[in-house]
């Protein structure tokens, strides 16, 4: 299943995500954003199941702001897996 997902709150504009039958992320990727830390974010998740990410992205801070790629990542699969 592939998913767009459009952030709030942060520099990236989009997020899509690819999850395998079971959940697995397949691929990640970032458009805007710092590219070096959403490369490495995307690359860090490939191969986790969305959930487990779920709860190791969800909360990071990015300066202040109240969220961050990271944690716009974990919203992005959680709707993921709703509509899944």
């Amino acid at each position: 299943m592939n998913y767009t997902y459009t952030p709030r709150g942060v520099c990236s504009r989009l997020i899509n995500i690819e999850l395998d039958d079971n959940n697995t992320i397949k691929n990640c990727s970032f458009l805007g954003g710092c590219s070096g830390n959403t490369q490495g974010i995307c690359s860090l998740v490939q191969g986790m199941n969305a959930e487990d990410a779920i709860k190791r992205l969800k909360g990071i801070d990015c300066g202040g702001r109240g969220t961050s790629c990271p944690d716009q990542l974990a919203y992005a699969l959680e709707e993921a897996l709703e509509r899944n």
